[in-house]
């Protein structure tokens, strides 16, 4: 009997990346999907009706920056100025705090570098009484909503002004007035929540939609295939996105689906689905605002693969190098989504490089003056912290005779 084939020798190796630490990454050059390929059903349509849509990929911006196709939203131009600036606070908001936490400011940290268009095109497309259950790359979408910067960075340091007293780590945001459901590190969580919010809502005859998103990889655990099958079986106004940034952590997409597409999974549930490009603010806006409008129809829940990459580390604690060369995401066809918006907008003489510089350099001083503001309700090296009494706060509205006896005896 011969020996068993290694990794390197066998024809066909399940979960192996394209590419690895050392290699030259390709990804084909440009997309060769175009903004007019495909066009935009109706909101009522069926399931199949879309089955090229969940097969192709849903451009709205060319590679010359031009707008063009079925899917080209109508967007003030006031708005498209304001997405733009939503997406690059949201990175300089990054930068600054990766910089914090490599420095021992902040303990723990994720960016959502190369996605920033998102969380900020998608929750501008729906209405400000939506529901938001995001995954750990949509913070965003509380600059949408107008969530102080302040607020979100007592949240990462933990001192007395964060709003979950220390219950959550990091990042872990969660805003009761931005209807900005708790992020969760149990991943996967989101999804069926989503779905049950969505299903509450309908039942109560509210014009609500709830918004999730997912990563590639979490589309493989029970959690996804629980809500969609909920989705599909009970229509809810729900909005159920997979990130497809092709790593979960260390492992490639590829591991994840044996499909050809995520977006093909939903048709098996019998649910719209949207193969979109992740890094083109508009398609995302426009595929949105089509299934906020369908939702708000009563005809139900919509399915949709952003297609995209992730530019940086999974999390400060995480190391890319050791698993994808570290120029893979400059080769990416889909760009980066706020260059592509940028030129855009320069290209319809809406902006230019020296206004662009100057929103940076005024960004970076709005992130700097909302850190020291938020350090002096406490840092992370001195505190003061939230004290320990709030573990038995916050959670029951009337406290059970155990938990009293218990705070009673810690004696605060």
């Amino acid at each position: 009997m011969p020996d068993r084939l290694t990794a390197t020798e066998a024809p066909y190796t399940i979960g192996m990346p394209p590419f690895r630490p050392g290699d030259s990454p390709d990804f084909g050059g440009a997309f060769t999907e175009q903004p007019g390929d495909l066009s935009r059903p109706s909101v009522d349509c069926d399931a199949q009706d879309t089955a090229e849509h969940a097969r192709g990929l849903i451009r709205v911006l060319g590679d010359d920056h031009v707008a063009s196709g079925q899917w080209e939203p109508d967007i003030p131009e006031e708005e498209l100025l304001l997405g733009l600036e939503h997406m690059v606070r949201l990175r300089t908001f990054d930068d600054r705090m990766m910089k914090m936490q490599r420095t021992g400011l902040l303990s723990f940290y994720m960016r959502s570098f190369g996605e920033e268009a998102i969380a900020v095109a998608q929750t501008m497309a729906l209405e400000e009484h939506d529901w938001l259950f995001p995954s750990y790359r949509q913070p965003g979408a509380q600059f949408v909503r107008g969530r102080d910067m302040v607020s979100m960075i007592c949240h990462c340091i933990g001192n007395l002004e964060d709003n979950v007293r220390g219950r959550q780590m990091p990042v872990h945001y969660t805003w009761r007035e931005g209807r900005f459901i708790s992020i969760s590190s149990p991943v996967g969580t989101q999804f069926p929540q989503a779905v049950g919010v969505a299903m509450a809502s309908a039942y109560r005859g509210l014009d609500e939609a709830c918004i999730t998103w997912l990563g590639d990889g979490t589309s493989a655990q029970g959690d996804f295939h629980y809500a969609v099958n909920f989705a599909s079986t009970f229509k809810p106004p729900v909005i159920l996105n997979v990130v497809n940034n092709q790593w979960a952590i260390s492992t490639h997409a590829n591991l994840a689906t044996g499909g050809r597409t995520f977006a093909e999974r939903g048709l098996a549930y019998d649910l719209p689905s949207f193969r979109v490009d992740g890094n083109d603010f508009l398609a995302l806006y426009a595929v949105t605002k089509w299934a906020r409008q369908r939702a708000s129809a009563g005809l139900g829940p919509t399915f949709i693969e952003v297609y995209t990459y992730r530019a940086g580390a999974h999390s400060s604690s995480d190391d890319p190098s050791a698993y994808r060369p570290q120029d893979e995401h400059t080769c990416w066809p889909g760009g980066d989504p706020i260059d592509r918006l940028k030129q855009h907008l320069i290209g319809r003489g809406l902006w230019d490089e020296d206004q662009h510089s100057a929103l940076i350099e005024r960004l970076d001083a709005e992130v700097m003056a909302a850190y020291k503001e938020a350090c002096t309700h406490g840092d992370l090296a001195n505190g003061p912290y939230p004290p320990a009494s709030t573990i038995f706060t916050e959670v029951y509205e009337e406290v059970p005779w155990h938990v009293q006896e218990q705070r009673e005896e810690l004696g605060k």
